[in-house]
């Protein structure tokens, strides 16, 4: 009878069609023994008379009556193509072939094996299935109960038995047999006076049922996991020699031969070995481990592989090869019995393995030695045109263009000048012109933010140091724009040189307002701007930049440098505008007026891209137009999935002023209120009674709906400038948020005065900043309470903003004491991925959905939801489109993010089911990288 097992699944097969993929089935069947190449023919046939394709993913090609006499022996593979293969004209996609091999109708018998597989759900499962063990289990087919040396661990140092069970936990985890070792609460039982034993049973981080013994100090842990699919015979069995006397024996004289030989394991301990680094691009594929196996037959004896220090198998069966579903830059290790033929031979199979086994291959490095570490390299690379360039994404939309690369002008000026009267009349005029200008467009700007921008260009040139710096060098003798330009140079270096980021950025309005200046006393004018929509290319954006993102002008940006969570990025979603960060020096080098298109939300542009690709891309912003359009119109509606769970969607405020658009964007209250920045609209410290001004606009704007407010948080890559700070080496580690709130304390007790007489008794709900300990939180609580003893307020929320690591792993003790969470995703990744944000080069890989971060998330929210508690997401992670279903998933219950994001969001989670995205959460939990995570939330939309 012909049956489904482990030992006939082939794993990391390629093909780009169908008739492709059955030349790769065909082809292992004959590596097998199973068939003749003319096999292939009856396989066409069958498909050309009707499609085998089943349904979820699930193919079963096999051939016709006629070509039964190709048939050598009857068998059947399950061979999965990760990438999928169109199977018939209606575009279903297989990712698993189960291709027979019959003499008469046997592929009756597998249909029957797979019910399961045509009844339930299985085709997310075995489209993202990585291991033999992983396609098996989708189909529902009993696997063998593992028993294997290296779950057999002898001389701990211990004789707790929590710690045996982390140890035999992790040797479980180590074989990938479980997803994680932190198995459910266990109660052990003793099996004898020197041996306890834990069982669990179907749980979900149980990948194969298994044996684990951790052998401590007089005492022993046996750690079994069991699920659904185990081999009950095999189980049973080993439960009796776990309970016999002679095992109880062997326990307490540590002798781990005796062990594995009641357990019927062999032990491989003084075997000869190998080991090499699999270097083939497609894995241990059917070619290559046909000319292994063929190599291993050379030589008797039993020659056995593993992949990083799996199960060892047989290497001279072209089945057991192919299960192993090694892939390249794996380690694969040879063993054979000492002193004989077969350990003789290793190194040859090693050092085959190592030239590719006939196959054409770039070996990889197992590890990277020091000489070959690689640098970082600023030299520019040529971009291809034509075709598409990756880069981060940073902020949703598609946009076609123009490249427009700002120049630095060089201008050409007399260095002297002899009449210094003059030439202070002079600059004094120009920069007398330049404020008539900044503050006409002060008085024209439609946006807050740049308005800002310009009053503090504006503030400058009426600083006293600047309006009379430059006198000394031209009463020494040099003319005007000589004298501005080296004072303006030598202020912006000054300000640069403080070791802040803010500061630095203040170097660079600096810069800005100088040039203007140089340009009216030169009587020129700065570069026009593209008459048609552009895309704006520069290195980094700068706060002065925002004066020219016109949305109605500037179709899209892009940046050599940046993150996700970057000053560029956050301008860009602030305005709308699509845009891709972090894109390497290579953009630098493109020509103005090259036409360039973009799609900021899958991250990559083109550069002179085909007409079909502009025609796509045009259709694309069509239909992306008319979903804004339509989530515009329902953008008051609430956010409440297909079957019933509402998520509360809020806005995160820079600038009070914006509170009034917010609320008519649909925000159903502000998430985050970033005092900090309304701080820095003043040349001050605002007193209490200009900050309750401040604050009172946004309870105003919102009309009872809740407002959260986090407090001053300075420091890291923000500064106040009339808040000197001492330089630190990593400010991003140092006096930050809450730290610098308790060493000034007066700072922050006159802030919640102003907060909380500024709400006069409606919703303000007040969160900490950099919370990592549970001393920082009470500190900051008992200043709450104080300050409410003098101004009461009844409904009044104070909690915490998890985004250091310390305290999100607490998050269970904090729930306690806390009246919410507020997730700061970018802080929190780049804590736990310890990547800077900013950093020219890593910036990109610090991904808020990446596994670590997204597993602190859920841990919050179960902490949070068993104590009453509630758990928002403020982080840029809140308006992600991949990170919505997530984020709703784990429970979140408010996203916070910009305003222009909040129609779409809202209708985003309006087309979710939250059944459906809480497993797909849970399958993002067990996810390994960020990449996996977006392309598991892709494939399920």
């Amino acid at each position: 009878m012909l049956s489904i097992s482990i030992d006939n699944v082939r794993m990391q097969a390629t093909a780009q069609n169908k008739d492709e993929a059955l030349q790769v089935l065909s082809e292992i069947l004959v590596a097998d023994g199973l068939a003749s190449a003319d096999y292939l023919q009856g396989l066409k046939d069958r498909e050309t008379q009707s499609s085998t394709y089943l349904g979820q993913g699930i193919a079963i090609p096999h051939g016709t009556p006629n070509s039964r006499e190709s048939i050598k022996n009857t068998g059947v593979r399950l061979v999965h193509f990760a990438d999928g293969v169109v199977w018939n004209a209606a575009g279903d996609v297989v990712y698993l072939a189960v291709v027979i091999a019959a003499k008469s109708d046997e592929h009756l018998q597998i249909l029957q094996q797979l019910t399961k597989a045509l009844t339930d759900d299985v085709a997310q499962p075995i489209r993202t299935a990585k291991t033999a063990e992983d396609i098996i289990a989708a189909l529902g087919v009993r696997r063998e109960f593992v028993l294997q040396e290296a779950l057999i661990t002898t001389n701990c140092q211990t004789a707790a038995v929590d710690e045996l069970y982390l140890q035999a936990a992790a040797s479980l985890k180590k074989q990938r047999l479980v997803d994680s070792v932190f198995l459910p609460k266990y109660q052990p039982t003793r099996l004898s006076e020197a041996l306890s034993c834990v069982v669990i049973e179907n749980h979900d981080a149980i990948k194969t049922s298994a044996l684990a013994v951790a052998v401590g100090e007089l005492q022993a842990l046996a750690l079994i996991v069991a699920n659904q699919t185990a081999d009950k015979v095999a189980l049973a069995g080993v439960l009796d020699v776990l309970m016999s006397e002679a095992f109880t024996q062997a326990v307490k004289q540590n002798d781990k031969a005796a062990m594995l030989a009641l357990l019927n394991i062999e032990s491989y301990a003084n075997w000869a070995s190998a080991s090499v680094v699999l270097p083939n691009k497609h894995g241990l594929h059917a070619r290559p481990a046909t000319a292994l196996a063929e190599l291993a037959k050379q030589v008797t004896g039993e020659i056995l592989v593993a992949v990083e220090d799996g199960e060892y198998v047989s290497a001279k069966s072209l089945t057991k090869l192919l299960s192993l579903g090694a892939v390249r830059g794996q380690r694969l290790t040879f063993i054979a019995k000492a002193d004989s033929d077969a350990a003789n031979h290793l190194q040859t199979l090693a050092a085959a393995v190592s030239e590719g086994l006939g196959e054409e291959v770039n070996k990889p490095a197992a590890t990277l030695p020091s000489a070959a570490v690689p640098k970082l390299n600023r030299e520019p690379i040529s971009i291809e045109h034509g075709v598409r360039q990756y880069a981060i994404s940073a902020s949703q939309g598609l946009a076609i263009g123009e490249a427009y690369l700002p120049k630095q002008q060089q201008y050409q000026y007399p260095m002297t000048a002899s009449d210094a009267g003059l030439e202070i009349d002079k600059l004094h005029t120009a920069i007398m012109a330049v404020k008539a200008d900044l503050q006409g467009l002060i008085a024209d700007s439609k946006r807050v933010q740049i308005a800002q921008i310009f009053s503090a260009h504006l503030a400058l040139l009426e600083d006293d140091e600047v309006l009379t710096g430059a006198n000394a060098a031209i009463n020494d003798g040099m003319s005007a724009p000589a004298a501005w330009s080296a004072f303006i140079e030598q202020l912006a270096k000054a300000q640069a040189s403080l070791g802040n980021a803010l500061l630095a950025e203040r170097a660079q309005d600096i810069k800005d307002v100088g040039q203007k200046v140089l340009l009216k006393l030169l009587g020129k004018q700065a570069d026009s701007l593209p008459d048609s929509p552009y895309v704006l290319i520069k290195e980094d954006l700068l706060p002065s930049d925002v004066a020219m993102l016109d949305p109605a002008r500037v179709a899209g940006i892009i940046t050599a440098t940046g993150g996700a969570s970057s000053h560029s990025a956050i301008i860009a979603r602030a305005l709308g505008i699509a845009a891709v960060v972090g894109a390497g020096e290579a953009v630098l080098q493109l020509n103005n007026g090259e036409q360039v298109l973009l799609d900021g939300g899958e991250g990559w542009f083109v550069v002179n891209p085909s007409d079909e690709m502009v025609a796509q891309c045009q259709k694309t912003q069509q239909h992306r137009r008319e979903q804004k359009r339509l989530a515009a119109e329902q953008a008051h509606a609430p956010a409440i999935t297909t079957d019933g769970h509402r998520v509360e969607v809020a806005a995160n405020l820079g600038n009070v002023g914006d509170a009034t658009a917010a609320v008519a964007n649909g925000a159903e209250g502000v998430g985050l209120l970033r005092t900090e920045l309304v701080f820095m609209s003043h040349q001050e410290i605002p007193d209490i009674e200009t900050q309750i001004a401040d604050y009172e606009q946004v309870f105003d704007a919102l009309a009872g709906k809740p407002l959260v407010v986090r407090v001053l948080d300075i420091g890291g890559d923000k500064a106040l400038p009339y808040l000197p700070m001492a330089a630190e080496e990593n400010p991003f580690l140092g006096l930050r948020g809450i730290r610098l709130l308790l060493e000034q304390p007066e700072l922050l007790r006159n802030q919640l005065i102003a907060l909380i007489r500024a709400a006069k008794g409606r919703d303000l709900r007040i969160m900490f900043p950099m919370i990592g300990c549970i001393s920082q939180w009470r500190a900051a609580r008992a200043m709450v309470d104080e300050v409410l003893t003098d101004y009461p307020h009844e409904a009044l929320q104070v909690g915490m903003m998890l985004e250091v690591p310390s305290a999100a792993v607490l998050a269970h003790q904090f729930a306690k004491e806390v009246d919410f969470f507020s997730v700061g995703t970018n802080d929190l990744t780049q804590y736990v991925l310890a990547i800077d944000r900013g950093h020219p080069v890593l910036s990109k890989q610090a991904d808020g959905l990446h596994p670590s971060v997204l597993t602190l998330i859920n841990q919050a929210v179960q902490a949070a939801h068993a104590h009453g508690k509630w758990v928002g997401v403020c982080g840029e992670l809140a308006a992600d489109a991949k990170a919505v279903p997530i984020l709703v998933g784990l429970g979140v219950d408010e996203l916070s993010m910009s305003g222009g994001a909040i129609a779409l969001v809202k209708a985003q989670i309006r087309s979710l089911d939250f059944g459906q995205v809480q497993a797909l959460a849970k399958q993002a939990l067990a996810c390994q990288s960020a990449e996996e995570v977006r392309q598991l939330v892709g494939e399920w939309s």
